[in-house]
């Protein structure tokens, strides 16, 4: 259950990156083939999943998301759920290599491109039934084409890219500019995400509502409402969790 209602919420603001797109995971299987380990593009995205809490960890020492060492990190954790050693130095060769591999082969558009089950359906749930919805993203100022791209842009009222506005999450400079743009108040204002120290510390730091999105139940040390993807927050926050 979510601890507010439809009548509580004006504004739904949505990170881009792991809640509304993802990564190629087919993409990333290439690269990972090219370098010997072969997983199935399913199995990439469970153990992309379960990396988060640790990236989430890294980032909430203060460190951007925007970072190639915070990429190679991201992978590192990825490898080690894919069951390699998570302390050895292969693994972190690996890493390094694979993250080579996709920044310098590979447009972050493209890399980035993958949406995620139902998100259309979702974001036309909750545009029918009246929030304003914006997302609020650390990127590297090419989110908003993306998510043309992808077929996205048309469902969203704005979008905030961080190296557009010179403000990244968990700062709540962003996400005031992103009040400002939408025109509501925080305490009316939803947050949804996917990294906690990054979209929930930082919207509350603003005021905003937070939910992370946990679709196997990883996240078991956090304070804060969840739901598994979008799809089943916008049926909870529109109608109680019923499909309409």
């Amino acid at each position: 259950m979510l601890p507010f209602s439809r009548q509580d919420i004006d504004a739904v603001f949505l990170d881009a990156g792991n809640t509304l797109i993802t990564l190629d995971h087919a993409l990333v299987c290439e690269v990972l083939a090219a370098e010997g380990l072969h997983v199935q593009p399913a199995v990439l995205a469970r153990a992309e999943a379960a990396a988060r809490p640790a990236v989430s960890r890294m980032l909430g020492g203060g460190a951007s998301s925007e970072q190639l060492d915070t990429f190679t990190f991201y992978v590192w954790r990825i490898l080690e759920r894919l069951g390699r050693p998570a302390h050895d130095g292969a693994t972190g060769d690996l890493a390094a290599r694979v993250v080579r591999a996709l920044r310098h082969g590979v447009a972050t558009q493209r890399l980035w491109s993958q949406v995620l089950p139902d998100v259309p359906e979702a974001l036309q749930i909750l545009r029918d039934a009246g929030f304003c919805l914006v997302v609020v993203s650390n990127s590297d100022g090419t989110v908003e084409d993306g998510l043309s791209g992808v077929g996205l842009r048309a469902f969203l009222h704005g979008v905030v890219d961080s190296a557009v506005v010179g403000a990244e999450k968990p700062d709540p400079a962003i996400f005031r500019h992103a009040l400002d743009l939408a025109g509501t108040e925080p305490d009316r204002t939803l947050h949804v995400g996917d990294l906690f120290s990054v979209d929930v510390l930082g919207a509350r730091a603003a005021g905003v509502h937070a939910v992370l999105l946990d679709p196997y139940g990883d996240w078991d040390d956090v304070d804060c409402a969840r739901a598994p993807d979008l799809r089943s927050l916008a049926h909870a926050l529109v109608n109680g969790g019923k499909r309409a």
